[in-house]
């Protein structure tokens, strides 16, 4: 082999090297990682958050100047924080329902609702979820509670998340809360 064969055959080497190191790095479509988005607070975007009084002003928008278009009247309840403007934070609460809060009025303290998704007003019957005293399904139960409860949010492992509410402490299925996203830890 002459010199610059030997060198175009070592290229052609060298560039399939690259390529087959490329892809085994870079994800394919169904493998991406998504990184959440920094808000200007420095802060993920989405995250949940709830609220810290037992009244805040749903806006229109991003001020005082922007009419009020609901009021929230729970403690506690969880907000997705989905946008940030200033001081002001676009929030989506379980029902869908979004508009612009304070970021004053909003803490950082995890909370849930359980199964609100299955709350019916009007309708008879009462869906309830059980309280495990351990993060499985086998394991004895703690209490059941009504679809709807507000519950703190002591830790989550990606897939199950204990939890307190209503005096009880308890381990619930992630899936089963609207204050967490599915496969997230909460520390």
């Amino acid at each position: 082999m002459t010199g610059s064969h030997r060198r175009r055959g070592l290229a052609a080497v060298a560039v399939a090297l690259l390529l087959a190191a490329a892809s085994a790095t870079s994800p394919t479509a169904h493998e991406t990682t998504t990184t959440p988005e920094k808000g200007p607070s420095g802060l993920p975007i989405p995250r949940f958050v709830s609220l810290k009084s037992d009244r805040a002003n749903l806006r229109q928008g991003p001020g005082v100047e922007y009419p009020t278009s609901w009021v929230f009247q729970r403690a506690g309840l969880p907000l997705e924080v989905v946008r940030e403007f200033e001081s002001w934070r676009q929030v989506r609460d379980a029902e869908g329902t979004t508009g612009w809060v304070l970021a004053s009025m909003l803490s950082g303290r995890r909370t849930a609702l359980l199964l609100p998704w299955e709350v019916r007003p009007g309708e008879s019957g009462v869906v309830v979820v059980t309280l495990h005293d351990r993060g499985n399904d086998k394991s004895s139960a703690v209490v059941d509670v009504e679809a709807g409860a507000l519950a703190s949010i002591i830790g989550c492992d990606g897939r199950w998340c204990r939890i307190s509410v209503a005096g009880y402490r308890g381990y619930i299925e992630q899936t089963k809360l609207w204050g967490a996203y599915k496969g997230e830890i909460v520390k």
